[in-house]
């Protein structure tokens, strides 16, 4: 190959004030939780008035323990279990990253599970909002493995592959950015749409299970082209753990769209 695309190095730290320092991977978790609750405040403002904009309000600090709790104790156990054994205190050090979106789903489903029950609302009126909002907090979060540099993809000798820092020499697709534009544009814009003119919002348990099906479709491609963690490699026939991990969030999806009804 005669040309490659160097990558853009970029500091991974935003800002830097003394000892403390704000990096691009904390912010993107910030911005994707505010601009998120926004959006859910604005969806819950249309349709039927399921879950109030007060709820939502009180919400968001349930989300976002449910999001750090789970992504982290998912990474922990699925990714480098005997790595945090026998490091444990390095499983509190999130600013150096290491996050699970499986992780996260689980805890922001039983964040949900056990706001809901206080406040006696069905569950999928809160989930369907949810996760309308969520591939804004998903592209947001692609980026920024893309600025760290970290989760990049298979050596490959397309005019747009790059040379990434902890990658070696060889050329490498930005399998960052292709998640963040099937994860989040695309699943974002497939959400809306739904929304827009099939009345999803109506239908209890649609949207939770569009978003399930759009993710697991969406993360099985992209894996397509990411390099497997070094310490887990690949699986039987070439597939990796995050297809494996998204195949019962498919079938789950499926499911929970063929049975949606309007509540009566």
């Amino acid at each position: 190959m005669l040309f490659t695309i160097p990558f853009p190095v970029i500091d991974p730290v935003a800002i830097e004030i003394g000892p403390l320092a704000v990096r691009w991977y904390a912010l993107s978790y910030i911005a994707g939780i505010l601009i998120g609750w926004r959006y859910c405040l604005w969806l819950a403002g249309r349709g039927p008035a399921t879950v109030t904009r007060v709820e939502l309000d009180d919400f968001v600090v349930w989300a976002t323990i449910g999001v750090l709790l789970g992504g982290r104790i998912g990474y922990v156990l699925l990714y480098q279990p005997g790595y945090y054994l026998s490091h444990p205190l390095a499983m509190l050090r999130l600013w150096e990253g290491g996050m699970s979106f499986h992780g996260g789903l689980a805890g922001v489903i039983v964040a949900m599970i056990l706001f809901a029950w206080r406040r006696g609302r069905p569950f999928f009126a809160l989930a369907d909002i949810v996760a309308a909002a969520t591939p804004i907090g998903l592209f947001l979060g692609r980026i920024a493995n893309f600025v760290n540099g970290e989760l990049y993809g298979r050596a490959s000798e397309m005019p747009w592959a790059m040379v990434f820092p902890a990658g070696g020499p060889s050329p490498r697709h930005p399998s960052q950015l292709y998640q963040a534009g099937l994860e989040g544009l695309v699943l974002f814009a497939v959400l809306f749409l739904l929304i827009r003119f099939a009345d999803a919002k109506e239908r209890r348990g649609f949207l939770s299970g569009a978003f399930l099906v759009g993710y697991g479709v969406a993360r099985i491609i992209g894996e397509l082209f990411r390099e497997p963690d070094t310490h887990i490699g690949f699986f039987a026939g070439g597939t990796t753990m995050g297809q494996w991990l998204s195949l019962p969030l498919l079938a789950y999806g499926l499911f929970l769209m063929t049975r949606a009804r309007k509540p009566a």
